[in-house]
C-alpha cells in the first residue's frame, strides 16, 4: 500500500530488536533505497535523483542495516555554511524502532563541524516527523509556499543558528 506521506509512521510496540547498524549508502544500494522510497512518499525522489546528491563529495548518505537487509536511509548534504537534510526513509515494516533517529543521529555526528547549522523542509500535516526533528533540537523557522508538488507548503526546520548560513535575522523572526 503507497503511503501518502502525511502520516509516515505506524504505531508499534517498543522494539524488541537493537537499532541497526549503520554504513555508507552505495549506488548497488538504489533499487532497495527506490522500493523505500516509492513506498514512503507520494512524490518519490527519482533514482537520478539519488545517484546526484551521492556523487557530492559533500553529501552524508547512510544506509541502516539488519541482518544485512537495508531497511532505511538518509541523505545530507552541504550547501555552502549550512547542511541540508535532504531525505529520510525507514521501510513501512521497521518504522517506530529508533531507525530514523540511528539515521539522523548518525548523519549529524559526521557533520563539521559539530555546531553548523541543519536545515530541512517538511510537510506540516506530517506531525510524527515534526516531533521527531524536535528531539534533534530543529525548531520552526517559516514556510515555503506551495513546495510541495501537489502546492502543500513546507514548514522550514533549522538546528542551530540559521544566521551562520547567512539567513537574515529578520527572515528567521518571521516565523
Amino acid at each position: 500500500m503507497h503511503n501518502s506521506g502525511l502520516n509516515e509512521t505506524v504505531e508499534r510496540p517498543a522494539p524488541e530488536t537493537p537499532v541497526p547498524g549503520l554504513r555508507q549508502l552505495t549506488y548497488a544500494d538504489l533499487p532497495v533505497v527506490i522500493s523505500i522510497e516509492r513506498r514512503s512518499f507520494t512524490t518519490p525522489w527519482s533514482p537520478g535523483m539519488f545517484v546526484l546528491e551521492m556523487s557530492k563529495s559533500s553529501t552524508i548518505s547512510l544506509a541502516a542495516v539488519e541482518d544485512d537487509r537495508l531497511i532505511g536511509y538518509a541523505v545530507f548534504s552541504r550547501y555552502d555554511a549550512a547542511w541540508h537534510m535532504m531525505n529520510v526513509a525507514v521501510a513501512p515494516e521497521h518504522r517506530r524502532r529508533g531507525v530514523a533517529s540511528a539515521l539522523i543521529n548518525g548523519a549529524l555526528e559526521r557533520i563539521e563541524p559539530g555546531d553548523a547549522p541543519v536545515t530541512l523542509e517538511v510537510r506540516p500535516s506530517n506531525k510524527s516527523a515534526i516531533s521527531l526533528y524536535g528531539t534533534f533540537g530543529f525548531r520552526s523557522f517559516g514556510y515555503r509556499k506551495g513546495y510541495y508538488a501537489n502546492g502543500e507548503d513546507a514548514m522550514i526546520m533549522w538546528r542551530g543558528d540559521p544566521a551562520l548560513a547567512g539567513v537574515p535575522a529578520e527572515a528567521a523572526a518571521g516565523s
